[in-house]
């Protein structure tokens, strides 16, 4: 197995010649790391020529210590001593840099570990990130980093406009097969932030690489996030913090396994069995979650198997699991109602999916082709759009 060099692992080769004599800002968390498990705000503080003059914290805060949909407060670093400002509070304005917070700095480095899904709000926190840099004229770097989910495949359809929020705040599929640096150079170009933009890519990764094939350790970019496994199933299952079923919050393997007090296990597992979806097996399982949804109540439900990472689509399962739980128990499932990400007068599933074609074609029994109908000719487009801005064959 060859092993992958990250953009901050060529950039620790090079010294950071790049950012000497500057005055640098970083947007980090806990995946910030090279090779030998040494954190960027560390390696910068330690450089000599390079003066780490702030801070950045996305959701999770700079050392990955807040819970999802947790405002993340202002402070300053238990290790370097610098200020750290957040860039995700309560509003939809905080989530952007002030003007103030980067008067004087000379750059400004975004290095972070995506998924490869578009409900994942770092790639957001970048372009924000971006824009406001190229309002206030800071150069802005991008280290780069695999997509653990490979940069070949895409599922999914893009983001209406009326349904623009920090779970989907472009038009991208669910499952998008980019890195946060070929995401960097799209915003830029499509979204007109006339950034000065560098992109440091990352070395030895190849686009039909998944995660366990870089030879890379996989650190929880969040809290729910523990496995390449968790992010492979991610895509279709983000889908359920739009519901009232468990997606396995509050327990070891999020998003792999998920549930409800009131689920009928064996109807579920006999409903998903007649959706022949490929590349996947289903387990009944019990679980009780410790916080979030249904906190301490014994839920019923299925664990996600995936036999086949290659044949496996996992919006499409999502969507299955989510539609199956809506017809097995509709005394019992619901949508969430609550003001989600900033957004009070769309769903939260509508958020998440990008379109209300599949609440209410689940609500009026549409068959799971007519739920996801359009999808593929809109991943066809996006795979167009993206082409430019790729940097890995």
């Amino acid at each position: 197995m060859t092993k992958v060099k990250t953009g901050l692992d060529v950039w620790v080769e090079q010294g950071f010649s790049a950012l000497k004599g500057k005055r640098v800002g970083a947007i980090v968390n806990p995946t910030s790391v090279d090779s030998r498990f040494r954190h960027l705000a560390d390696l910068l503080a330690g450089t000599s020529g390079v003066k780490l003059a702030a801070l950045f914290g996305p959701e999770h805060g700079v050392r990955g210590e807040a819970q999802y949909m947790v405002a993340v407060d202002d402070a300053r670093d238990r290790r370097t001593g610098v200020p750290v400002h957040s860039l995700y509070g309560s509003t939809f304005e905080s989530l952007s840099p002030r003007p103030e917070w980067l008067e004087g700095l000379d750059a400004l480095v975004f290095d972070i570990q995506d998924v490869g899904s578009r409900y994942y709000t770092y790639v957001y926190t970048m372009a924000l990130a971006m824009k406001a840099a190229a309002k206030a004229r800071v150069p802005f770097y991008v280290l780069d980093r695999p997509n653990p989910l490979n940069g070949a495949a895409m599922e999914g359809n893009l983001v209406g406009e009326g349904f623009r929020s920090f779970v989907g705040l472009y038009a991208l599929p669910n499952r998008h097969g980019m890195t946060a640096g070929e995401l960097a150079r799209l915003f830029n170009a499509q979204e007109g932030f006339g950034a000065d933009l560098t992109v440091v890519p990352c070395e030895g990764w190849r686009r039909a690489q998944f995660w366990n094939d870089t030879g890379l350790p996989f650190i929880s970019p969040s809290p729910n996030m523990p496995t390449p496994d968790t992010a492979l199933v991610y895509p279709g299952m983000c889908l359920g913090e739009g519901t009232n079923v468990s997606e396995g919050r509050g327990t070891c393997r999020p998003f792999e396994q998920f549930g409800a007090p009131w689920v009928d296990t064996d109807a579920l597992l006999a409903r998903l069995a007649k959706e022949d979806l490929p590349g996947v097996a289903f387990r009944a399982v019990g679980f009780t979650p410790t916080f979030d949804k249904y906190k301490g109540e014994s839920c019923n439900g299925a664990f996600i198997h995936v036999t086949d990472r290659n044949a496996f689509l996992s919006l499409r399962t999502g969507i299955a699991i989510f539609q199956a739980l809506h017809d097995i128990g509709p005394k019992h499932f619901g949508w969430r109602a609550d003001a989600y990400e900033f957004v009070e007068d769309v769903p939260a599933f509508d958020l998440l999916c990008g379109t209300e074609q599949v609440r209410r074609g689940i609500e009026e029994g549409w068959p799971l082709d007519r739920l996801m109908e359009g999808f593929s000719a809109q991943t066809e487009t996006f795979a167009k759009q993206r082409a430019p801005y790729l940097l890995y064959a």
